[in-house]
């Protein structure tokens, strides 16, 4: 449950369940201020929507004249292979929340980016709106670097080259070990393989360590292993990567056979 009242819950991907919950909110006098979602859900465990989902998220906001708020701190800055994961359908939020990459793993930093027409009704005077450490000049100047760096080496279009080579490979992986492996998902170079069960992902990772390749869980599914490399990965690196899950698997099913 979200740590403040007024929220409601939709199923992710289901546009039905959204309207449902908006029309019954009209219906009860309960205006709706914002919906907020992740276009693709991380810490769900690469949670991918339907094909036109986030567009009729953004027809139902404006139907319903709600914002349309986008957290875009795991996805954004270049990860899926645009910019922001949101382009991918050409899809504008009226505010987006962005962090994490930002910073270029440099300094930590977070930015709440909304068009000028939400600005605009939200402070008279933006002095008005203070924060400790907002704007701090080595953050931003770290932001702005990473942005450059983004742009002029066109590192979105890396990771979606890169991203979809890894995919097709995890996915061979997957047809390959069927036993161990339910299902391998992503886009651009946010990626995740979901295990028949928990244990098999827990020890899938701890390969990956041997063999000096950094993956991660997620918080809300415990079956599933992120893999999430620097976008300025190479091809040696990425064939790299989906050798040590050969491996890793390999030595995995060994294990599972003689238990």
């Amino acid at each position: 449950m979200p740590l403040l009242p007024g929220f409601r819950h939709v199923p992710f991907g289901d546009i039905n369940a959204m309207r449902t919950a908006l029309s019954e909110c009209r219906k009860t006098g309960d205006d709706v201020a914002a919906v907020i979602l992740e276009p693709i859900q991380g810490e769900g465990g690469v949670i991918l929507p339907p094909q036109g989902y986030l567009p009729a998220v953004r027809q139902l906001c404006d139907e319903f004249g709600a914002l349309l708020i986008l957290d875009e701190v795991q996805t954004g800055m270049g990860r899926t292979g645009k910019m922001f994961a949101c382009e991918h359908e050409n899809v504008q939020p009226d505010i987006l929340c962005l962090a994490k990459a930002l910073g270029g793993g440099v300094m930590p930093i977070g930015a709440t980016v909304a068009t000028e027409e939400v600005f605009s009704v939200l402070f008279d005077n933006p002095f008005l709106h203070t924060t400790t450490f907002g704007g701090n000049p080595l953050a931003c100047a770290a932001a702005l670097a990473t942005i450059n760096v983004l742009l002029e080496q066109n590192l979105p279009a890396q990771a979606e080259q890169k991203g979809d080579m890894l995919l097709d490979g995890f996915r061979q992986l997957g047809r390959e070990y069927p036993d161990l492996v339910q299902d391998a998902r992503g886009r651009g170079l946010l990626m995740a393989i979901e295990f028949v069960d928990n244990e098999i992902g827990y020890s899938f990772a701890s390969e990956m360590f041997r063999q000096r390749v950094l993956v991660a869980g997620t918080l809300n599914n415990s079956k599933t292993i992120r893999i999430e490399p620097p976008l300025t990965l190479t091809i040696e690196q990425c064939e790299q990567v989906l050798k040590a899950a050969r491996k890793a698997l390999a030595a995995l099913r060994v294990s599972v056979e003689e238990a």
